[in-house]
């Protein structure tokens, strides 16, 4: 048996929140984590929503349904998506790294580079997402943020890490109630150390979600 891959044409859905007549000054990339959508996502970002900025959130191409037992995949059964698993998970790493491209030359066809600043946000999943397109993207952004997740195991020395070290501005995002993030946070930052990473932490009075009043600080 061998095993082999196409390039087959797909619909990808994407949100935006804010200005598309190319008046935004700020544009934002913001990629959701694991069993969520777009949709509901971009609930959370509206507090970055003041008229200047263009917020998008692409939905991940693998979507499933949550908790739902066989059979039973009735008009109520909760959908959400994910950006990988581990199967092939270089072929999808490569598919939603060119998605977000794509996603970037749309917006970006009618606006100057050079007069908008790109944030690209990662919650979770969606972290690992956002550093990936920071390094093997053809756009970069202006601002990483990375929140309630580390950087991919695979960004090291020589292995992408200069990318995201060049980048303008870091971010870290972990809620002081995100036992998971927090149990994480050391050994991760004794890594940022060693790849010479530049970055602001920040930490809310809150758990593994997104907080209005940190997303405001990280605008600013």
């Amino acid at each position: 048996m061998q095993e082999h891959h196409i390039t087959v044409r797909r619909t990808a859905r994407y949100h935006t929140l804010g200005p598309l007549d190319g008046s935004a000054a700020h544009l934002w990339i913001a990629c959701h984590g694991y069993a969520q959508l777009a949709g509901r996502f971009m609930r959370h970002l509206v507090p970055l929503d003041d008229g200047t900025r263009l917020i998008v959130a692409p939905e991940a191409l693998n979507r499933f349904y949550i908790e739902s037992k066989p059979g039973r995949h009735g008009p109520d059964a909760k959908v959400g998506a994910t950006w990988m698993t581990r199967e092939d998970r270089l072929t999808e790493i490569s598919d939603y790294v060119g998605y977000i491209d794509t996603l970037c030359d749309t917006l970006l066809a009618h606006v100057d580079r050079e007069r908008v600043t790109i944030t690209a946000l990662g919650f979770s999943q969606g972290a690992a997402t956002v550093a990936r397109w920071a390094v093997h993207g053809r756009t970069a952004p202006d601002h990483l943020i990375l929140w309630a997740s580390p950087l991919p195991p695979e960004i090291d020395i020589g292995a992408g890490a200069e990318a995201i070290v060049r980048l303008r501005r870091v971010s870290i995002v972990v809620g002081a109630r995100d036992d998971a993030a927090q149990q994480a946070l050391p050994a991760e930052l004794d890594r940022l150390a060693r790849l010479g990473l530049q970055y602001v932490l920040h930490t809310f009075d809150g758990g593994h979600h997104l907080d209005a009043d940190t997303l405001r600080a990280l605008a600013k």
